[in-house]
């Protein structure tokens, strides 16, 4: 059947009216506390959900019937799509989203999304029916945005554009004559539009294109003997997983909450991602932000979503666009510009307009990564061009990467970014990397498989037990390195970062062509020394002109410059030579695309910066630009090469006044210098306790961001805290805050202090950072000692679980990691158990909940499906 005639039966005098049925009137929602002044999710809309229900299944099958018969031209066709259009219906009271989140989706999008909900809604139509079912569903879309811009206030307030647009749709108006489109919304009852033949023809193979150009997943020394070191994505990934505020489960709405309070556990990154159509991610150095991107790029090429984002992403274009590439591709680029900038190959071969129409039909997905590798000046620029992007491009998915501190909190918020972290790798994600490492070397058959095993549990072992390593275990790039080290040195690890570092760069500069039994290729054959500074000299021209990436002339002419002053190199062979020999053999550079290099990974990039400074004693330098995030790193690591005296002269520059530097910069500075305390192997006396002092003023928090912030120094702001005994129960919750920020056990000692505190906010933030201590010592020294009432204890592995039931349980439990029914029976005290708050899918119906007598409460994460099974005597309660 023509999807477009069954379209133009519908018309906004029928579809309204029965739309709205579909929700509660004002008198009711005002009865049930639906407020209009903030997002309301869209479940709580509905009018057949609760006790008593407005409507029944009866009711939506007979509504449905009423919105299919006018448009189906064959009578046979109506029982089927009713049928399908009423399920349909019934799952928007499971639905994830709020209605200001609904509105901002394109109608087509949202009745995608309604589609996605439930799976096999259209099995058993024949293809005129499905095309009846959907068309009546697209015009429904309208009419339900309509009707939430309506009911809501703020939604009206706040999405203004939308509204207009929605108003029109819902009136009948298809846009013709508005110039630029109207962001280019189809009429009502249409698909998007997806270009000409030429169009989809480019589209499939760019798809299979970025399937391949970005499914690698780079294991750093992975395997010495069998370069290059780079395995498949969909073999090596390891499910990262993000953070985010904690649902409220009670008080005053969030605009007048100082504090979203503890934190939710962290979920996977897909599930945090689902149902969101803006977002900034940020992640530290080496965290997996790259490859986030990457999973989702793949992913999306090849239609293999995972269930939570089955219903958002499938049919988009990804375009995954690298920030550090901008520059070369003379600034910010436009749509037509996004293949040049991704590196693409085909990029020549997209039909004229290609991309534009993707974005104008919003199905695109753009992932922008690496905010914090543009130059500080362009930042404000980029954000310029994304706040006019996603407002002249509605319907289309952004995913912004940065590191933390490279643009402000909220850098995104006013143009509808919701912010998400990677979440620091927990002891089992750090446990499942180290054993997919050693099984990936283990399939290269090397000469030493069988010792593979040995270094599999002696390393497992290690990074338990030894502080120093537990430390720098917390991200991909680091647990990668530790494995190769630790495999290439057979079992001897260093201890400290610097020690890492360059042990690092003694693998991957000397010992890795010795290991492969290679012979020079080229002609040239260079020390590890000679090779350390010439790359020195390339990382600190990226330093000084905020690059993250060079021309390739430009790397020539800066070894040029350098050669003749490195005489084992300059004998061998002229510039363009050496840049050769450093690109194939070294295994820290690479050509991104043809006439660009940078490193495989920035943190290289700042450790060699940092030694290249240091040498040269350009002190004045680093402290110039002290006040600049992506210089941070580079400070800390010269504080930890420098001599004791360069250190002095690093840390009293740091707390000194500095020309042009705002107040807000003098305080960072001087928390920087704080956080370089723990990089100075040694240092006057002095020189420390100078720092200590300009700083103890700083270490008492007044907001929870700024306490969350002193986090980032390290354990050394520990000894600078003030006791937490002389505090008041604000002061010790921010106190705590800070605290728990610090990934050391160290801090376990200033927790025992906070540890009898009465107050919930104090003991639910206490609780909820269990997992990133050792289990046994903190269940003993911080969870034994908290009062359980009205606290929920997360549990993420089975080792905290264990631990809980040693203690006897507890009567509310938050299910914070992946846990089958027997686990949980087994280590649940079911006597105590009241309260149950699932944080993650167990994919499993809950009939087994019998087996806990008390348990008289379910609560359920809002981005979760509603479960299935749940005895009758257990109210469920969706946050």
């Amino acid at each position: 059947m023509d999807p477009t005639t069954a379209a133009a039966r519908l018309t906004p005098g029928l579809v309204g009216p029965l739309v709205r049925t579909l929700f509660m009137s004002e008198e009711e929602s005002a009865a049930a506390g639906v407020a209009d002044d903030r997002p309301v999710p869209v479940a709580r809309l509905v009018a057949f959900r609760g006790e008593k229900p407005a409507l029944t299944e009866e009711d939506l099958e007979r509504l449905a019937e009423r919105l299919v018969a006018p448009a189906a031209s064959d009578e046979a066709a109506i029982p089927p799509v009713s049928g399908a259009l009423a399920r349909t219906f019934g799952a928007l009271a499971t639905s994830e989203l709020d209605d200001w989140q609904a509105v901002r989706l394109r109608p087509a999008d949202f009745a995608q999304r309604m589609r996605a909900a439930v799976p096999d809604v259209e099995r058993g139509l024949t293809a005129d029916g499905r095309a009846l079912f959907r068309a009546v569903l697209d015009a429904v879309a309208v009419h339900i945005l309509h009707f939430f811009t309506r009911r809501s206030e703020f939604v009206a307030r706040t999405l203004v554009e939308q509204t207009r647009r929605l108003a029109e749709l819902a009136a009948g108006k298809d846009g013709a004559g508005d110039g630029d489109g109207a962001a280019g919304e189809p009429a009502v009852g249409t698909a998007p539009p997806r270009g000409s033949s030429a169009d989809a023809a480019f589209e499939e193979r760019y798809a299979r294109d970025v399937a391949v150009l970005h499914n690698h997943l780079t294991i750093f020394g992975i395997d010495l003997a069998h370069s290059p070191d780079s395995w498949p994505l969909d073999a090596a990934y390891l499910g990262l997983q993000c953070e985010r505020g904690q649902p409220e489960l009670s008080g005053p709405p969030a605009g007048e909450r100082q504090d979203p309070g503890p934190q939710a556990p962290p979920v996977p990154a897909e599930q945090a991602l689902a149902g969101l159509d803006k977002v900034l991610v940020r992640g530290v150095a080496g965290s997996g932000k790259t490859t986030l991107l990457q999973w989702l790029a793949v992913a999306t090429a090849r239609d293999e979503l995972p269930p939570a984002l089955a219903g958002q992403l499938p049919g988009r274009v990804p375009f995954l666009l690298p920030v550090r590439r901008f520059a070369s591709h003379s600034g910010i680029p436009s749509p037509d510009g996004f293949l040049a900038a991704m590196g693409y190959a085909g990029a020549d071969a997209q039909p004229a307009g290609w991309a534009e129409r993707v974005l104008r039909a919003g199905r695109g997905l753009l992932l922008v990564d690496g905010v914090d590798e543009a130059p500080e000046d362009d930042r404000e620029r980029l954000r310029v061009r994304l706040r006019e992007w996603t407002a002249r491009y509605p319907g289309n998915v952004w995913v912004v990467t940065s590191r933390p501190s490279a643009v402000p909190e909220d850098w995104l918020a006013s143009d509808g970014f919701t912010e998400l972290r990677l979440a620091p790798m927990s002891r089992e994600d750090v446990a499942a990397f180290i054993q997919r490492w050693h099984r990936a070397a283990a399939q290269q058959s090397p000469a030493d498989l069988d010792r593979l095993g040995h270094y599999e549990r002696t390393l497992l072992n290690a990074v338990r037990i030894t502080r120093d390593l537990g430390r720098l275990a917390t991200n991909p790039l680091m647990c990668g390195l530790l494995c190769a080290l630790h495999r290439d040195r057979r079992g001897y690890l260093p201890s400290g970062r610097k020690e890492l570092y360059d042990a690092g760069l003694s693998m991957l500069l000397e010992r890795r062509d010795r290991e492969r039994a290679m012979v020079p290729t080229d002609a040239i054959d260079l020390p590890r020394q000679p090779k350390i500074q010439l790359l020195q000299k390339l990382a600190h021209w990226m330093l000084v002109n905020g690059r993250s990436e060079m021309g390739r002339d430009v790397a020539v002419d800066t070894l040029a410059r350098h050669l003749p002053a490195i005489p084992d190199a300059a004998r061998q062979g002229d510039a363009e030579d050496v840049y050769r020999h450093l690109l194939n053999r070294t295994g820290l550079l690479r050509e991104t695309t043809p006439g660009t290099v940078d490193f495989v990974h920035r943190t290289f990039q700042d450790y060699l910066a940092a030694r290249a400074t240091v040498q040269q004693h350009d002190f004045g330098l680093l402290l110039d630009h002290a006040h600049h995030t992506e210089w941070e790193d580079v400070i800390r690591m010269a504080v930890a090469l420098a001599r004791p005296d360069e250190c002095a002269q690093l840390l009293n520059g740091l707390l000194a006044p500095h020309a042009g530097v705002r107040a807000a910069e003098a305080r960072h500075r001087k928390l920087l210098a704080a956080a370089c305390l723990e990089h100075a192997t040694e240092l006057d006396p002095e020189v420390r306790r100078r720092v200590q002092r300009f700083t103890r003023d700083m270490m008492r928090p007044t907001t929870p961001a700024g306490a969350r912030a002193l986090g980032w120094i390290g354990p050394i702001v520990l000894e600078m805290l003030p006791d937490p005994a002389t505090a008041t129960n604000a002061e010790a919750y921010l106190l705590a805050l800070t605290a728990t920020s610090i990934g050391d056990d160290m801090a376990i000692d200033y927790l025992t202090g906070l540890r009898e505190r009465s107050h919930l906010d104090i003991r639910a933030q206490l609780a909820s950072a269990w997992r990133k201590y050792d289990t046994e010592r903190y269940a003993r020294e911080i969870i034994a000692h908290l009062d359980d009432a009205e606290l929920y204890f997360p549990v993420s592995d089975l080792e905290e679980l264990h631990a809980l039931r040693r203690l006897g349980g507890r009567p509310h439990l938050q299910i914070a990691g992946r846990f089958t029914p027997d686990q949980l029976i087994e280590g649940i005290v079911a006597e105590r158990l009241t309260r149950l708050w699932l944080t993650s899918d167990l994919g499993v119906p809950l009939d087994w909940l019998t087996v806990f007598p008390r348990l008289d409460t379910l609560l359920v994460g809002s981005r979760l499906p509603r479960p299935a099974g749940v005895p009758e005597h257990i109210e469920v309660v969706e946050l």
